[in-house]
């Protein structure tokens, strides 16, 4: 087992611990209050969820812990209907342990594990590992084999295995005069891949962000006056196309940011590109771990008949990331 103490503080204050594996639970853990889950983006629901635990936790003196699994197990028993991530397992970490977590056992997602019936999955994991005083769930939570494990069944095996069961109810959110919807990862995926990242901002309860580091892009942007910063190698779920106001933490510091997602229909390469123009930065960043957060949807992205037409038009972009109200 690999034990990790991140910089993180929970609501206790604690440093929040990372445990790698379920090979070896610390006795500390026992008598937790647990919630199971893949926290994917750590949404408003997921932090609902989190925020009850903290309360039976204080109630009852118990740590709250969170086990989680990586990679998403759909990866490996459907991997064709894996989602696309919403946030590195790092950023996952530093989010529960925000939401309240004081420690987060990441289990890895193995077919061993993942071929459990629901009542072997609590007998010899949930109930043999952690001995929880408690587990929170939220009310679509599914766990065993085929996800066969239901609130209800959890609540009966909870029963037998002496811990109490507290389901969550679903958190809705207006999103829009005429439009309320329900908080999940997969619609917050939805709005991201429509570029409604103003929507999704509200559902996660911050802006969505890409993590990666600097990449060497082709240069253009410096010949056209507005050098850019291209991230590279992102395994999370990209943006729709088009330009946006964002924000980029880089180099110690965050500067307002023009964010472009597209193939640079105006030069045709065809390739997908992620780069930014950070406003009033001058630091050298190739090579350096960039987050880049998505405040707002500008415009689409469209071909220009000449690189002086997109130069006007990316002044236009850079104008209303400083004036956006964001």
């Amino acid at each position: 087992m690999l034990v990790r103490h991140e910089p993180n503080r929970g609501r206790s204050g604690a440093i929040v611990k990372q445990i790698n594996g379920l090979e070896q639970i610390p006795d500390a853990l026992r008598g937790c209050v647990l919630t199971i889950g893949n926290f994917d983006g750590v949404h408003r629901g997921q932090q609902q969820i989190l925020a009850q635990a903290g309360l039976i936790g204080a109630r009852t003196h118990q740590k709250v812990v969170v086990l989680t699994f990586d990679p998403h197990p759909l990866e490996i028993v459907s991997p064709g209907r894996a989602p696309e991530r919403l946030m590195p397992l790092s950023e996952k970490v530093s989010r529960l342990a925000e939401a309240g977590a004081e420690a987060v056992v990441v289990a890895r997602s193995e077919p061993a594990l993942l071929s459990l019936e629901p009542h072997e999955f609590i007998e010899s994991v949930i109930a043999r590992k952690f001995k929880p005083s408690h587990v929170v769930e939220g009310w679509s939570f599914g766990f065993g084999k085929g996800r066969k494990g239901t609130p209800d069944v959890l609540r009966d095996l909870g029963a037998q295995h002496g811990f109490e069961v507290f389901i969550v109810e679903p958190v809705r959110l207006q999103v829009a005069d005429d439009e309320t919807v329900l908080v999940t990862s997969s619609m917050i995926r939805e709005l991201i891949r429509a570029g409604q990242v103003d929507r999704a901002r509200l559902c996660l309860g911050r802006p969505y962000a890409l993590f990666g580091e600097v990449a060497t892009g082709h240069g253009r942007g410096s010949k056209l006056g507005y050098p850019t910063a291209n991230l590279g190698q992102i395994d999370q779920l990209i943006p729709a196309e088009g330009v946006y106001a964002g924000r980029a933490e880089v180099c110690g510091g965050c500067y307002d940011a023009a964010i472009s997602i597209g193939t640079t229909p105006t030069f045709e390469d065809g390739s997908l590109q992620v780069e930014a123009f950070l406003l009033d930065c001058a630091a050298e960043s190739c090579g350096q771990p960039m987050k880049l957060e998505f405040l707002r949807f500008l415009r689409g992205q469209q071909r220009f008949e000449s690189p002086e037409a997109l130069t006007a038009q990316i002044e236009q972009d850079v104008q209303q990331v400083r004036t956006a109200d964001i």
